[in-house]
């Protein structure tokens, strides 16, 4: 990001998936049988979601 001309670390490291968010994110995609869903290039929002979708569907798994 650039903001005047200058780089702006901290509005990229906002937009970029935390190490925890990845962490969780890989162990649930490898959870559910489904490696597709974890990338490392994802935003925070995009991985907040995937996660979410990830558990409620180990979740409904789990409820059979």
């Amino acid at each position: 990001m650039q903001v005047q001309g200058k780089y702006d670390a901290r509005a990229f490291l906002a937009e970029q998936m935390t190490r925890a968010q990845g962490l969780r994110l890989k162990r649930l995609s490898e959870e559910a049988y489904q490696p597709g869903q974890y990338s490392r290039d994802l935003s925070s929002a995009e991985a907040a979601h995937r996660i979410q979708v990830l558990e409620a569907e180990i979740e409904l798994a789990n409820s059979f």
